[in-house]
This record gives C-alpha cells, sequence and structure tokens, in this order.
C-alpha cells in the first residue's frame, strides 16, 4: 500500500513539476509579448516548483528503499585482504610477456595465437 501511494507521489510530483516548467516559460513568453522586463517569476510558479520537488525526492526515496552505507570497506570487511583484489575476470594470459621467454617460438598464423596454453 505505502509503496503504491509513493509511486503515485512521484508520478503526480512529475506532473506537477512539468507544470510548473511549463508555466515559467509561459510567463516568460508572455512577458516578451507584452514587452515588459522580467524579473523574477510568480510565487505561485515558485512554490509549486519546490513543492514538486520535494514530493518527487520524498517519493523516489522511499520507493528505492534503504540506502548503503558510503564507505566501500563497510561490506569488504568480512572479505580475506588476499582476496579482495582477486579479479579472475582480468586474468590475461595471452600477452605480449611471453615473447621474453626464452622458449618463445613464434606462431605463423593468428589462428595459433588463439590455441596457445
Amino acid at each position: 500500500m505505502a509503496s503504491s501511494l509513493n509511486k503515485f507521489l512521484v508520478i503526480v510530483g512529475f506532473i506537477s513539476l512539468f507544470h510548473s516548467a511549463f508555466s515559467a516559460a509561459q510567463h516568460r513568453s508572455y512577458l516578451r509579448i507584452t514587452s515588459q522586463e522580467f524579473t523574477t517569476l510568480p510565487l505561485d510558479i515558485v512554490v509549486q516548483a519546490v513543492v514538486s520537488l520535494f514530493a518527487v525526492m520524498w517519493g523516489v526515496l522511499n520507493i528505492a528503499g534503504n540506502l548503503r552505507e558510503i564507505p566501500a570497506a563497510a561490506e569488504l570487511n568480512n572479505v580475506k585482504w588476499e582476496t579482495q583484489r582477486n579479479l579472475p575476470s582480468f586474468y590475461i594470459f595471452n600477452h605480449r610477456g611471453r615473447s621474453l621467454s626464452p622458449i618463445y617460438i613464434p606462431s605463423a598464423s593468428k589462428s595459433d595465437l588463439d590455441n596457445v596454453e
């Protein structure tokens, strides 16, 4: 129930925020047509924009759920030091360092490079 209320609040907030932006643009065009100088937006447009912004922020924060701590160390406290930097997806065995090996024999074709042990 609370989640659907928050989603409804976000939708209404975005519609109201869009409406306040449209009203501000319409006010500016009205001032240009009447050759008046722009000083500030009317108070009702500013209040609508600020209330809409806070409504959207409140709804999004409640939909998103619990926030996590910023320091990454809080999540890594249970991980051993030896395994923190262990990223097997970044292991590269087919690189130019093997050409420095005294037993390296260059292959003749590119397909042979893919079959390196």
